[in-house]
């Protein structure tokens, strides 16, 4: 295998089973000290993609790259992630792009062409078709696999399984794994929601993480390689500067929309709740101005799903019954029709758990609904990772039954969480 720490000029902090020690890099290391000190302020939050293509752009000297990316690896002002490597003098080959595609405008779901970069020229692959992972053919010209994309934070963004599945190709091919990472958008300190039923693994949720797992997406590809078994040779250059307890509007990096429904940071933060009801005959929002933000129908009796969650317990959050009309939603509701919804208003947000929220609106909108509710059962169950919520929902359960259920296995995913933290 081609040496990958040829030409690092900075001094090396690796972290080996839990121990940090100097040194250079070897298999499923974690490269943590770029040069300089660490920033004080969010303002000088710098990408990994940043780190990696000035401090340590030795790390890929000599290697033929293949970058799996998308309109969201950038640096601090907008530079495509490509084009830093390649002015580095960094071979990118080839770009591989995600759900949503290479520019990110594509709908859910929809299949990713193949096209050309018109800005580097370089060809992109896509990472969303039939198969969901690099072409072992392409991956015989490569000699190494960077991985560049923004997160929301949330167990159902493929961007992730998509990450993992890479990583197990690049482990299949001998090809070593670099993860330029990049701050959690909704922040590092939360985790919520509930743990996936490994018999529930799918494209939008392959492991047994939290709803809501407050990682980077650096950390997580340490926890999947070691945790389940991918067994890559991981290197991840962390995003500088950046500390758990800030929120992407804290970091000074430029939001770019990680695809057509997350426009903004608001909608990211509701994300990990309101998601839940795409396995519904509700609207999420989308092909309005919030989505995620709000859910709707055109049944629903919104001013009493209002009154009835005011009285819940549920700190950081504020409801609203709104009218709203989805303009060719690409989930397919309600298209053109105005729609009587509950709008989801932030007033804490460290406070506010989108997921026990999510549970008390299903609840509430479910028993408002009467007959007009209407279960999409697979897709629901795919995205809570289990059958036990909706059937738990349709038994009647208690909002604190519920979401008490998931604290077990919460708290020993935390402490799992615990062995991959790159960030104070």
């Amino acid at each position: 295998m081609r040496n990958l720490t040829a030409g690092l000029h900075c001094r090396q902090i690796v972290r080996r089973n839990g121990r940090r020690v100097a040194g250079p890099l070897g298999a499923a290391a974690i490269l943590i000290a770029a040069c300089g000190p660490t920033p004080s302020e969010p303002s000088d939050v710098r990408p990994g993609i940043e780190v990696l293509a000035t401090d340590s752009a030795g790390l890929l000297a000599g290697l033929r790259v293949g970058l799996i990316t998308n309109q969201t690896g950038i640096s601090r002002n907008g530079t495509a992630g490509a084009r830093l490597l390649l002015e580095a003098g960094i071979r990118v080959v080839v770009l591989l792009a995600p759900e949503h595609g290479f520019q990110g405008k594509l709908t859910g779901g929809e299949s990713v062409p193949e096209e050309f970069d018109p800005e580097s020229g370089l060809p992109v692959l896509s990472l969303y078709g039939e198969e969901r992972s690099p072409d072992p053919a392409i991956l015989r010209e490569l000699d190494a696999l960077v991985f560049d994309i923004q997160d929301v934070g949330a167990r159902y963004y493929t961007f992730i399984s998509t990450m993992a599945e890479s990583m197990m190709a690049a482990a299949g091919a001998g090809l070593p794994f670099v993860v330029a990472d990049r701050p959690n958008p909704v922040g590092g300190t939360l985790v919520q929601g509930n743990v996936l039923d490994p018999a529930f693994s799918s494209f939008v949720g392959l492991y047994p993480i939290p709803m809501r797992h407050g990682l980077t997406v650096g950390e997580l590809a340490l926890l999947f390689n070691r945790e389940f078994g991918i067994g890559a040779d991981l290197h991840v250059i962390p995003a500088k500067g950046w500390r758990r307890s800030t929120w992407a509007s804290e970091t000074g990096l430029p939001w770019v929309p990680p695809s057509p429904n997350m426009p903004n940071l608001e909608s990211a933060i509701h994300y990990p709740g309101t998601c839940l009801f795409e396995g519904t005959n509700l609207s999420v929002g989308r092909g309005t101005d919030g989505p995620f933000q709000q859910v709707g129908a055109p049944w629903l009796d919104s001013e009493e799903v209002v009154s009835r969650l005011s009285g819940r317990d549920l700190p950081g959050i504020r409801f609203e019954a709104v009218r709203f009309i989805p303009h060719r939603p690409d989930d397919g509701k309600y298209g053109g029709q105005e729609l009587r919804g509950v709008r989801l208003v932030v007033t804490d947000r460290q406070a506010y758990d989108p997921t026990r929220t999510a549970v008390a609106l299903l609840i509430e909108i479910r028993q408002v609904a009467g007959g007009a509710w209407e279960w999409r059962a697979d897709a629901f169950d795919r995205l809570a990772g289990t059958a036990g919520l909706r059937r738990a929902v349709e038994a009647g359960a208690s909002l604190d039954s519920i979401t008490g259920s998931w604290s077990a296995d919460r708290a020993n995913f935390e402490i799992i969480r615990r062995r991959y933290l790159l960030y104070r």
